[in-house]
């Protein structure tokens, strides 16, 4: 089955909590903080792999988490860092953001993509001994890893895209001129999922060609296989827009011609721009005069013509010839730039405050941290508490919205009475 489009879920791993921890040996006295830092957590990487040609492999499984980093621990010894989770997606593959729909990168070459970054590991108290803070009792507990929604979406490599009705000879054209070995039969919509061949069109000049599967009229209203595959052609340079001319099943050339270029330009008017050659099809069994209208009609349009029949092979080497010719005049594979923007880290945000019954609340943003990495059971882990808020400027917005000394102030569900 040919997956081409998948919605997956990544978390990456949790920074490890720094450890509280003094040092004991025998003949030392008070040997002083020594708890080590945890361990940062593994990150979600994806990596192009050639090999993989569809998103099959996430039609089934749609959880991905790497491991979380593991706790410090005494003898200031730094905890485990998570392993990172390598996940493999076809060459060509455009992630994008879920919410918000932008491009977070594009997996055409051989880089490597960290699509979520794993949390930082917390400090052990080590980092906060001082000459007047000698033995602290708190650490910081570590970040949580990035977790979010991405779309994978798979648009083929390819250098030249093949657009045509259903049952015109796409398939036929891209078995003579490669060695793909497509479905071929005399019905529509044989072809159910794109095919790629490369085409050797003399010594050292060759090319990618993609046999979409065929649109219909009112395909952008989902007539038919819709717009589905038409994004596998919004990377190639050049398009070769196969004709049936021999008006066998009572077609009108000139009106499937104009059909299927409506259709590209609802799709995507950048794609219905690209350089055209139109390649009239059948012409073994089509009516001279017939190839001969159609021919002045595309022309007088401003397009090159080409008279085929793929499945005689006739004219299909000048086709090819003519192709890599082309395309060596024009610019290399369309690739997307990055446009997703990280956004900022919730606990990294400032808290809310609110004010109900007399008693402020103040919860979310950097306070969540600093309360969880607070022993309160200590006087100088609360000392830090305090100057934390302070120094943050927690206490000067308090004030300008009205606080009084002696009110109620509850953050993160920890009641405290406000003293300036």
């Amino acid at each position: 089955m040919f997956v081409d489009k998948a919605k997956i879920e990544i978390a990456a791993g949790r920074g490890g909590n720094g450890a509280v921890a003094f040092h004991r040996e025998k003949y030392i006295a008070s040997g002083g903080p020594d708890g080590g830092d945890g361990g940062d957590g593994g990150s979600v990487i994806l990596v192009p792999d050639p090999n993989m040609s569809t998103l099959m492999d996430f039609r089934y499984r749609r959880k991905y988490a790497a491991q979380n980093g593991e706790d410090g621990s005494g003898k200031r010894c730094k905890g485990k860092d998570g392993q990172d989770l390598i996940i493999k997606v076809p060459l060509g593959t455009v992630v994008r953001d879920a919410e918000s729909g932008a491009v977070m990168a594009d997996m055409s070459a051989t880089e490597s993509f960290v699509a979520a970054k794993g949390g930082r590991g917390g400090w052990g108290n080590s980092h906060f001994a001082t000459p007047t803070r000698q033995a602290p009792r708190f650490a910081k507990s570590g970040l949580p890893g990035v977790s979010r929604e991405i779309i994978l979406e798979l648009k083929l490599l390819a250098d030249v895209g093949l657009v045509g009705f259903p049952n015109v000879g796409k398939s036929t054209l891209l078995s003579v001129v490669s060695r793909a070995r497509p479905k071929i039969a005399n019905y529509h919509f044989t072809t159910l999922f794109p095919n790629l061949g490369v085409v050797y069109a003399g010594e050292g000049s060759s090319f990618v060609l993609a046999d979409i599967p065929g649109i219909i009229e009112g395909a952008s209203q989902g007539a038919g296989l819709g717009h589905d595959f038409l994004r596998h052609i919004d990377r190639c340079r050049l398009i070769i827009h196969v004709v049936d001319v021999s008006g066998f099943e009572g077609r009108d050339p000139c009106r499937d011609f104009d059909t299927i270029n409506s259709e590209l330009e609802k799709f995507s008017p950048a794609l219905a721009a690209r350089p055209m050659l139109v390649a009239g099809n059948k012409c073994d069994i089509a009516a001279p005069e017939s190839v001969e209208a159609f021919k002045k009609y595309v022309e007088d349009k401003g397009y090159v013509f080409f008279p085929i029949s793929a499945a005689a092979h006739e004219g299909t080497g000048e086709l090819v010839k003519f192709a890599a010719r082309r395309l060596r005049e024009l610019p290399p594979i369309l690739t997307y730039e990055p446009e997703f923007v990280e956004p900022e880290r919730e606990e990294e945000g400032e808290p809310e405050i609110n004010r109900e019954d007399g008693v402020w609340y103040v919860d979310g943003g950097w306070v969540e941290r600093v309360v969880s990495n607070t022993n309160f059971g200590d006087y100088e882990s609360r000392m830090f508490f305090d100057k934390v808020l302070r120094e943050r400027g927690l206490f000067d917005r308090l004030e300008e919205l009205g606080v009084e000394e002696g009110d109620t102030v509850s953050v993160c569900g920890l009641e405290f009475e406000y003293k300036r």
